[in-house]
């Protein structure tokens, strides 16, 4: 069970939510999902619940400490579907998500195998009445009585006691159909049978195809649900689970492999040092403390290239080192690493449902009744009417699929109305098939995520591959996300002499004020004053406006460091000739920070920061995709313009000289720009600063930048730190999105078609209908191909 407090933005407090984790079995169609949701919420203190089909996991929200998460669990057990709380631990749940799947898997294949078994049986003697028999024995109606009765005992029991169960509880299933079609063509032969005055025909192979049928796509497809939801299980288990302590850490006495102990790595505690072998995995995120090496961070970032790390570097659990040994220093363990966060933001995104699937959802709870309701009108038509207005279509031969007319066949004999009506029905029931409407969506972003993760793309839910879908603007911020926030110092123009009675420079003073921040301007500026060894005299009293500027105190003095609209409005005065080299600079692309003490200007300082190498590709891209890109920033016009022509933008979509503070509200004036219909907008940003804009736009898109602001805010974070992974998360949702579109339709074009051909549409036409065991090979084939189209987008995704 994992408890995640939430936050609620809303000026009058609410109570504070966790969302509680459920671990769901026996769900076996969209109609089960139903029911497990309609329980769930039901339940007193559940404000909202999501199941997903495919990773059979249940989340639901309620008020902290209103529910206890074993009593809904056994609510679901008492139910029908086995639930239980998630475990503390993820790699114990990814052990016991992998031994309940070889258990299923191997039940599965048992019963496919006795059912096959019987297949064959039946189809020998089905086939040898047509073509002359090889063996006497397999044409005797009693034998095939006995292989259906068999059938339905061993293979097909489970599914119909579980079909039972679901109608028992009000809530039909899949399961409810196939049983009630089997069992109906079951009885209607045992009462040919044993009644042959009535002249009505035996057709037990009807029940074994069916129930043949129905294993093999059920094992076809769990096996395709396995292959979906590989990379979550790769992601889990990237997890270290063993981590050498170093009991008393001193390093001027340590040596590598000798002074350390094993433990469990969810036992290290913060501040605890960690020996690292190469080839050991990093137990938990940590700074070097000794040694150098080359860590392989592809988990995280997509980026295959080993990464150098040395004293100061920080290193993530799940990495690999590589080449040489190390000491690191814990600073997150257990389930606030990195890596547990990407755990648990992937497995959230796979219950999050894209509002497309709302209708599929809608659908699937009324599925059952609707397809009993259809199949009870397709008897009472045929039965009362339709063979009564077509006599011919009681002929035994027009009710195959594949005509029996060679000259070994034998004369057709008629149905009575009751049997070819019962047929019908029969056919209508087991054609039918909630489980791709089920699997529709949640298949598809059980690929499209995990796909996601493996390139270090994190895109939390199929609401969010939705509204990717639709965009049409995207906002870049400028310092840190277009340009690689390392910014240099390249004037210092001094104005006005200095009040200090110490002989500090602009710079040093600079340096000073800056030292309580951690804006990239400020670390050009303390890299300038080191690389002259110069030393920095110390401030005090810290005060920061961000995007504007900061203050501090040295010396006694007030001295402020910051943009010009930010002096003035302290009351200095920059007279025309200043603020025409303000101008000069700007227009050049340089950013220029104004320094001031006790009311007086002192001084200018300029500093450029320079575009990321994918940024010009990047923006061609997404323009090339048909989207409109602005550039958004909080520097002068002319700097932003400068950047922006680089860029090859035009002025209008340059807007600058907005501080963080207002960038959410040009993000909403963007979304509403055209009035009758409303943007879709994007905004690209380095997850510090820019969380409210990311939080306004309808995607929030954050490179990851060491922050977990980034993780909380955008609905898309980017863990390599590249500017063209915005392209490709893109590029993903679509595809992943157009997974889900084909998905749904072709679920619904199924049934759509499939139960009108059951239901014998061209059967007085064309003399073509749909028998029981086909409709059943069919529906097996609907769940089959809608996994596999999900699986097919992985070699899609190589090419994006």
């Amino acid at each position: 069970m994992r408890l995640v407090p939430k936050t609620n933005l809303d000026i009058e407090p609410a109570p504070a939510l966790e969302t509680i984790i459920l671990d769901v079995g026996g769900m076996k169609c969209a109609g089960c999902v139903s029911a497990v949701e309609r329980q769930l919420t039901q339940y007193p203190g559940v404000k909202s619940a999501c199941v997903n089909l495919a990773t059979e996991v249940a989340v639901v929200e309620s008020e902290v400490g209103a529910i206890d998460p074993d009593a809904l669990a056994k609510r679901l057990t008492t139910a029908g579907f086995p639930t239980q709380t998630r475990k503390a631990s993820e790699q114990i749940t990814l052990d016991d998500s992998a031994q309940r799947q070889q258990k299923e898997m191997r039940a599965a294949f048992r019963q496919l195998a006795i059912a096959g078994i019987l297949l064959v049986f039946s189809g020998i003697g089905h086939f040898s009445s047509l073509g002359g028999s090889i063996l006497p024995a397999l044409d005797n109606i009693w034998f095939h009585c006995g292989l259906a009765t068999i059938a339905i005992l061993f293979p097909g029991r489970p599914i119909i006691v579980d079909g039972w169960l679901g109608w028992r509880r009000n809530s039909p299933n899949m399961n409810t159909l196939v049983g009630l079609g089997t069992l109906t063509a079951y009885t209607a032969s045992l009462i040919a049978l044993l009644f042959p005055q009535m002249g009505w025909e035996c057709f037990f192979d009807e029940p074994v195809m069916m129930l043949g049928f129905i294993l093999l796509g059920r094992t076809l497809e769990r096996q395709a649900r396995g292959k979906a939801a590989a990379a979550f299980r790769q992601l889990l288990a990237l997890q270290p689970q063993i981590a050498r302590l170093i009991p008393n850490p001193d390093p001027t006495k340590l040596e590598f492999g000798t002074n350390s102990i094993e433990i469990p790595a969810e036992q290290v505690r913060v501040g605890e040092w960690l020996q690292v072998l190469p080839g050991d995995k990093i137990a938990v995120d940590g700074e070097v403390r000794l040694g150098q090496t080359t860590v392989d961070e592809s988990m995280l970032t997509g980026e295959s290239v080993p990464v150098s790390k040395q004293p100061g570097d920080t290193v993530t659990a799940g990495t690999i080192n590589q080449s040489g040994a190390i000491a690191i220093q814990a600073t997150r363990t257990g389930k606030d690493t990195t890596l547990a966060q990407i755990v648990a933001l992937v497995e959230t995104a796979q219950t999050r449902k894209a509002p497309v699937q709302k209708l599929a959802d809608t659908v699937a709870g009324y599925f059952t009744y609707g397809v009993l309701t259809a199949s009870v009108l397709t008897f009472v038509f045929w039965y009362f009417f339709g063979t009564h207005i077509w006599p011919d279509v009681t002929m035994s031969n027009s009710m195959e699929m594949i005509s029996h007319t060679t000259h070994h066949s034998p004369l057709p004999t008629p149905h009575s109305p009751l049997l070819t009506s019962l047929k019908l029905a029969i056919a209508v029931m087991v054609v039918a098939c909630p489980c791709a409407l089920g699997l529709a969506t949640p298949t598809a972003i059980l690929v499209g995520t995990g796909i996601g993760a493996e390139k270090g793309l994190l895109i939390k839910g199929g609401d969010v591959l939705e509204k990717v879908h639709q965009l049409d603007t995207v906002v870049f911020d400028k310092t840190g996300t277009l340009t690689t926030g390392n910014p240099t110092v390249t004037d210092c123009l001094e104005v006005a002499h200095s009040p200090f009675s110490t002989s500090y420079s602009l710079i040093q003073l600079a340096a000073a004020v800056e030292s309580g921040t951690h804006h990239p301007l400020a670390k050009a500026i303390q890299q300038a004053v080191q690389r002259q060894q110069l030393p920095v005299p110390n401030a005090i009293d810290f005060h920061t406006e961000p995007g504007l500027g900061v203050s501090a105190i040295v010396e006694q003095m007030t001295v402020l460091l910051g943009n010009q609209d930010w002096l003035s409005w302290h009351g200095v005065v920059v007279n025309d000739t200043i603020q025409q080299e303000i101008q000069k600079l700007a227009t050049a692309g340089k950013t220029v920070v104004c320094i001031a003490a006790n009311g007086s200007l002192l001084g200018l300082i300029a500093v450029q920061d320079t575009l990321r190498p994918d940024a010009q590709t990047t923006i061609d891209k997404l323009r090339q995709r048909g989207l409109r890109v602005i550039l958004l920033s909080g520097d002068r016009p002319e700097a932003a313009t400068a950047i922006g022509k680089q860029l090859g933008l035009n002025s209008a979509d340059v807007i600058a000289g907005v501080p963080p503070s207002k960038k959410a509200e040009v993000i909403k004036s963007l979304q509403a720009e055209n009035s009758s219909q409303s943007k879709i907008v994007a905004m690209v940003g380095d997850g510090i600063n820019d969380a409210p804009a990311l939080s306004q736009a309808d995607v929030g898109i954050a490179l990851h930048s060491g922050t977990d602001v980034a993780m909380e805010t955008a609905e898309i974070v980017l863990m390599g730190d590249r500017l063209s992974d915005v392209v490709e998360s893109i590029g993903l949702s679509h595809a992943t999105f157009n997974k889900i579109r084909q998905n749904l339709f072709w679920a619904f074009a199924y049934n759509t078609l499939g139960i009108p051909l059951a239901a014998g549409v061209f059967l007085p036409s064309l003399g073509f209908v749909l028998s029981p065991s086909n409709a059943a090979a069919l529906m097996a084939f609907s769940s089959v191909s809608v996994v596999t189209n999900s699986i097919l987008l992985r070699k899609l995704a190589h090419r994006l």
